[in-house]
């Protein structure tokens, strides 16, 4: 499975292939053009509740993970959707969060790999 995950703020790239946001929230200050975002799966996010209570705090990674991958096991949709994209070719999920070692898309880039 060829997986990428990158910072949507960052310029794409041709070897990006399918750009697929994974974040709940747009990010902010980013027009749709300027985040070339080709698919927009914000239902795989973890949830409101779960977002918050992380809040991008270290001490908690290990059981957000947990969390996290709980939700994706209950989310079958989403995921199949996912799922069909990567068949196709090359993905890269695309987050907002500004730490690019604790956030979703490193769970779900994880999360995908043992499927």
């Amino acid at each position: 499975m060829n997986i990428n995950i990158k910072r949507v703020y960052e310029p794409p790239a041709k070897e990006d292939g399918v750009r697929i946001l994974v974040d709940r929230l747009w990010p902010r200050g980013l027009t749709k053009e300027k985040a070339s975002v080709d698919i927009w799966l914000k239902e795989i996010a973890p949830s409101t509740d779960l977002r918050k209570w992380f809040a991008h705090d270290h001490g908690k990674w290990t059981e957000f993970k947990t969390r996290y991958r709980a939700e994706l096991k209950e989310n079958d949709k989403q995921v199949a959707l996912l799922k069909e994209e990567i068949k196709k070719g090359k993905v890269t999920l695309m987050y907002g969060a500004k730490d690019e070692e604790y956030n979703e898309a490193v769970v779900l880039q994880e999360f995908l790999k043992k499927l």
